[in-house]
């Protein structure tokens, strides 16, 4: 596998530090809100990668934080606590405001048909990790203690910006809402390891520590959790493009000065999803979630397939009309596959084969998912029987994760159940959405009731959805427009 590397900058062969074996690493979210479809975009393409692995032939052990302390509201140890914030806007406790929203990420992750991580660990958990790890850093000299706080000293590095071509403005989200000037560093990259000073009265956790009463900084957690799991060297850390710098530049310092040696060769970093009116961000108020995409009507897994048909390395842009030509594609995808027949011959393994390793050769290119999705319709296509074409559906969908062949089947049996309850009625024919059906047929039976109000009204709740309705002999169709 070639995959391209953030801190070399470069395409690379994908090498481990065990043979077949991958230490992986994801930083997870600090939940004290939901999940946006901008936050779900990496989970997604993190959760393909390491689909991909597996389906490659390698072992893979992947862990993953869940940050429900020590996050402030700027990545630069300045503002607010994220979590209080929650706990605040919400009227519950810190630790109620974690619960709930590490439940609702792992429903939208369900959802998404993102598999969950084989550790996943609350910040909260390690607490006594993290203190060895900043007593060390102090014993060695990397560290120094100044207005009650333990900060990082990257003036005693070689090298601090690792990530160091990145574009500006990513290289500026650590400073994006503003960082005051903090009197107690001696460099001004120097970071936070641990808070015994609390930026304001209230703070709701706290521990002792050799330093006082206080709590870890949002940095140290990754790499104690990291440590403790995947031990001291790390195959693959995956994350945001905005946490290159300064959460995973800090990681990087902190864990190698730690150690005494190279930790994390390979940097895998997701791009933004942007809207038209830029990067969508909790902190503006205004961003989409999983829950809404379905109240509109749309399945999560067209969000998925808009996600994989993008590369990972570049921004995405969402709108309305790029998602309805994800769904509309998405539906098409399994109407098609729901016409295959399984019956239709024995898996001729010859073919499987080649197209597997076809495959692995595309989508092993950079993670390219597009040619993953194309691979998709190449298959159809493929000048073999139904059983074989389904068979290779069936394996590339164990790392594209689109239910291709659940939901073809629910397809086959909803398309036989409407064609034996409607024989000699009203058919309604769309685009594989059972809430749309169901308004569609409501409104044919209030025309056929001649109640012509409540069908014009229905009309109206329909193409106020973007849904097109027309009347055909027996039925109506519909579509997306």
């Amino acid at each position: 596998m070639q995959l391209y590397n953030s801190a070399t900058h470069k395409k690379e062969p994908f090498e481990t530090h065990t043979p077949n074996h991958v230490e992986m690493y994801t930083c997870g979210p600090t939940v004290y809100h939901f999940a946006h479809i901008g936050n779900l975009r990496s989970y997604i393409m993190e959760d393909v990668l390491e689909k991909f692995l597996r389906y490659d032939g390698y072992s893979v052990n992947r862990v993953m934080n869940i940050t429900d302390v020590g996050h402030l509201s700027s990545d630069a140890d300045t503002g607010e606590d994220k979590m209080l914030k929650g706990a605040r806007r919400e009227h519950k406790t810190v630790m109620e405001i974690a619960q709930y929203y590490t439940d609702a990420f792992f429903e939208d992750c369900r959802k998404l048909n993102i598999k969950r991580p084989d550790t996943v660990q609350p910040a909260t958990g390690l607490i006594d990790d993290f203190i060895h790890i900043v007593s060390t850093l102090l014993e060695k000299g990397y560290a120094y203690l100044a207005g009650g706080n333990v900060y990082f000293d990257t003036s005693k590095l070689d090298h601090y910006y690792v990530f160091n071509n990145q574009d500006e403005e990513d290289l500026a989200v650590g400073v994006r809402e503003g960082v005051e000037e903090d009197p107690n560093k001696r460099n001004k990259n120097d970071f936070v390891l641990w808070f015994t000073k609390s930026k304001f009265e209230d703070q709701a956790l706290k521990w002792d520590s050799p330093w006082g009463v206080g709590y870890p900084g949002w940095h140290i957690e990754c790499s104690g959790i990291s440590l403790k799991y995947n031990g001291e060297y790390l195959d693959l850390h995956c994350g945001g493009i905005d946490n290159a710098f300064p959460h995973h530049t800090n990681e990087i310092a902190q864990s190698e000065s730690y150690l005494g040696h190279p930790w994390c060769k390979q940097w895998f970093h997701v791009h933004h999803l942007n809207t038209n009116s830029g990067k969508m961000s909790k902190s503006k108020g205004e961003f989409l979630t999983v829950s809404l995409l379905e109240e509109k009507g749309y399945d999560p897994l067209a969000y998925r397939f808009f996600c994989l048909q993008s590369h990972y390395r570049k921004g995405l842009v969402f709108s309305w009309e790029n998602l309805d030509n994800a769904q509309g594609a998405y539906n098409k995808l399994l109407k098609k596959i729901a016409a295959l027949d399984s019956k239709d011959g024995s898996v001729d393994q010859a073919v499987l084969d080649e197209y597997k390793a076809k495959f692995v050769e595309q989508v092993g290119n950079d993670l390219n998912t597009s040619m993953g999705i194309t691979a998709l319709y190449d298959a159809l296509k493929a000048k073999t029987n139904g059983a074989t074409k389904l068979a290779i559906l069936d394996s590339f969908d164990q790392v594209l994760s689109l239910s291709l062949l659940e939901k073809a089947a629910q397809l086959r049996e909803k398309q036989a159940a409407q064609t034996q309850s409607n024989a000699g009625g009203y058919t309604v024919t769309g685009e594989g959405a059972p809430a749309i059906d169901a308004l569609v047929l409501a409104r044919g039976e209030a025309k056929k009731a001649k109640n012509f109000a409540e069908a014009d009204r229905i009309r109206d709740e329909l193409k106020a959805q973007g849904i097109e309705v027309t009347d055909v002999p027996g039925g109506a169709s519909w579509k997306r427009i």
